[in-house]
C-alpha cells in the first residue's frame, strides 16, 4: 500500500506561526489537532513547525510522509459511539536541533511567529547548571527556548506567546522562571530580559485529552480503511479539554473557542487542574500497580473487572474526591464522565504505557490527597495505601517479570533498597528524592505500607483487595 505523501493530502498554505517543542503522540493528537480545526474552519491561517526535544526521535519520520499524518477519534460521548478519520496538514516542518542547530534558530527569525507549545514530558521543565549558551545545542528544554528567544530578541523580532502544555502546576511560570534563570547565567544583557517581560507572554495551561498513540493492533485494518499506509497514524479519545490562565483576548489571536473546542480561557486554572490531575490522572496512577499485579494489561479491562473496578470507584469517591475543593456533585458528575472514558472500547489504553515513570506520578497526583487525607481523618485513605504498597512491589525486580520504565536513578534506589526486603519500605519512604519528602513521618505510613507489601507479597492483590472490600 502507498505511503502518506502529499500527493494524497495537499500540505496547507500557510506561514508559520507556531513552534512546538514535541513531536510526540499527544501534540500531535491534541495542539495540532486543534490548529487543524482552526484552519478547516478558516478562523486562523497558520503552520506549526516542530522541535524535536530530544536527540532521537520522530523527525525523519515525519519527513518521509511529507509532515503528514492521520487522527483517529474513538471513543463514546454521552454514550455514543463516535470512530472517525482525518489527516492532519497543518505541520510546516520538524527540526531536530541535535543536528539542525541553525536551522531552528532560524524560525525564530520568521516574522510571522506568534506562539509556542511545548509537551517535553513532566521532567522536561528542568534546569541544567551544565546548559552554556555556546551548547549547540543544551541539553534541556527551557534553555533550548532561551537561545531561541535570545535569537529572536536579537533579530529585532516581536514577542512571542508561550503556553506549554507539560502536566505539571504552574507550569508557565516554571517554564519562564528557568528561561530567566538562564538569561543570568549566560549574562545576557538586561535589554533581553526586559524584552522577555515585556513583549513575551508565557501563559499556564492545562491538557485534558488521552492519546493512546499508534494503534498497532489495529493498524492493517485502518490502512485498508484509509487507503494508505500511515506509520504515524494518531489515536486519541473524543474528549478534550484546554485550560488556559489568559485573558479572553487570546481567542482573538487562537480562536479555539470560536471553532466550538472546549477550551476555557480563566484567571485561575487552579480548581480545573485539581480536578483533572486528582480524579482523571490519580485513578490512572493507582490503577497501574493494581492492574498489572492483578494481571490485567488495559484501563478497560480494570474498569471491566468487578474486583478492581470497584476498588477504583470507592478511591475516587471515599478518597479522592471529599479531599477536593470544588462542589461535590460538580466532581461526581466529572467522574462518571471520566468513567465513560476510561471505558472506552476503542483506546487499548495500556496499563504498562501509563506507568511510565509511576514514582513521579504518585508524588503529583496522589501523594497531597493521602496527605490530605491523614490531615483531615487522621488515618490513611485505604485504598491509596494498598495502591502505594503495591507500586513499591511493582519496583522490586525480583517479584515480577512486569517491566518498570523509569529513571535510572530512580530504578537503582528501588534495588539498592530490595535488597533488605525487611526494612525496604522505610528505606523507600525515608528517600526524598523519590517523594520530593520523607514520607516516614507520615502517622503510621510505614507500618501499612510495610503490612500490605507483606499480605501483597503472600496473598496476592486480589485477595488484599478482596478483604479491603469486605
Amino acid at each position: 500500500m502507498e505511503r502518506l505523501t502529499k500527493k494524497q493530502f495537499p500540505k496547507n498554505q500557510a506561514a508559520i506561526t507556531c513552534l512546538q517543542f514535541g513531536e510526540g503522540n499527544f501534540m500531535r493528537g491534541f495542539v495540532d489537532w486543534q490548529l487543524q480545526q482552526l484552519n478547516n474552519q478558516g478562523l486562523y491561517q497558520g503552520n506549526v513547525a516542530i522541535v524535536q526535544p530530544l536527540a532521537h526521535g520522530l523527525s525523519e519520520k515525519l519527513a518521509e510522509q511529507d509532515q503528514l499524518y492521520t487522527v483517529l477519534l474513538q471513543g463514546l460521548v454521552d454514550g455514543q459511539v463516535i470512530d472517525t478519520t482525518e489527516p492532519i496538514t497543518v505541520i510546516e516542518r520538524t527540526i531536530n536541533p541535535y543536528e539542525q542547530w541553525q536551522e531552528f534558530l532560524a524560525l525564530a527569525e520568521i516574522d510571522e511567529l506568534a506562539f509556542v507549545f511545548s509537551n517535553t514530558t513532566e521532567a522536561g521543565i528542568t534546569y541544567h547548571d551544565a546548559d552554556a549558551h555556546t551548547d549547540t545545542p543544551p541539553t534541556s528544554f527551557p534553555a533550548k527556548l532561551t537561545a531561541f528567544l535570545y535569537h529572536r530578541f536579537k533579530m529585532n523580532k516581536k514577542g512571542l506567546t508561550i503556553i506549554p502544555c507539560e502536566l505539571i502546576d504552574r507550569n508557565a511560570e516554571l517554564l519562564k522562571k528557568f528561561v530567566l534563570q538562564y538569561a543570568q547565567s549566560w549574562e545576557l544583557e538586561t535589554g533581553f530580559v526586559d524584552w522577555l517581560h515585556q513583549e513575551n507572554h508565557f501563559y499556564c495551561s492545562l491538557v485534558d485529552r488521552i492519546v493512546p498513540g499508534f494503534p498497532k493492533d489495529d493498524i492493517d485494518e485502518l490502512h485498508q480503511r484509509l487507503g494508505y499506509d500511515d506509520q504515524l497514524l494518531v489515536k486519541a479519545e473524543p474528549f478534550m479539554l484546554w485550560v488556559i490562565e489568559a485573558p479572553e483576548e487570546l481567542n482573538e489571536r487562537l480562536p479555539l473557542k470560536k471553532a466550538g473546542l472546549n477550551v476555557v480561557l480563566t484567571d485561575d486554572l487552579t480548581p480545573y487542574r485539581e480536578r483533572k490531575v486528582h480524579l482523571l490522572n490519580g485513578p490512572h496512577t493507582a490503577m497501574v500497580p493494581l492492574g498489572l499485579l492483578a494481571g490485567v494489561t488495559t484501563v478497560e479491562e480494570v474498569m471491566k473487572d468487578p474486583l478492581l473496578s470497584s476498588s477504583i470507584d470507592t478511591l475516587v469517591t471515599h478518597e479522592l474526591i471529599p479531599m477536593l475543593q470544588l462542589p461535590e456533585e460538580e466532581l461526581l458528575a466529572y467522574a462518571r464522565q471520566i468513567n465513560e472514558r476510561f471505558l472506552n472500547p476503542f483506546a487499548n489504553h495500556q496499563l504498562q504505557s501509563i506507568a511510565l515513570n509511576s514514582v513521579a506520578k504518585f508524588q503529583t497526583r496522589l501523594l497531597p490527597i493521602l496527605k490530605k487525607y491523614i490531615e483531615k481523618k487522621e488515618d490513611l485513605p485505604p485504598y491509596l495505601t494498598v495502591s502505594l504498597a503495591a507500586l513499591m512491589l511493582l519496583y522490586r525486580s525480583d517479584h515480577t517479570n512486569i517491566q518498570v520504565n523509569d529513571e535510572p536513578e530512580v530504578l537503582s534506589r528501588f534495588t539498592e533498597a530490595w535488597a533488605d526486603p525487611q526494612t525496604a519500605v522505610l528505606h523507600l519512604l525515608k528517600n526524598p528524592s523519590l517523594w520530593g519528602e520523607d514520607l516516614s513521618v507520615l502517622p503510621n505510613l510505614t507500618e501499612a505500607v510495610s503490612s500490605y507489601v507483606t499480605q501483597i507479597d503472600q496473598k496476592g492483590i486480589r485477595n488484599v483487595l478482596q478483604e479491603l472490600k469486605g
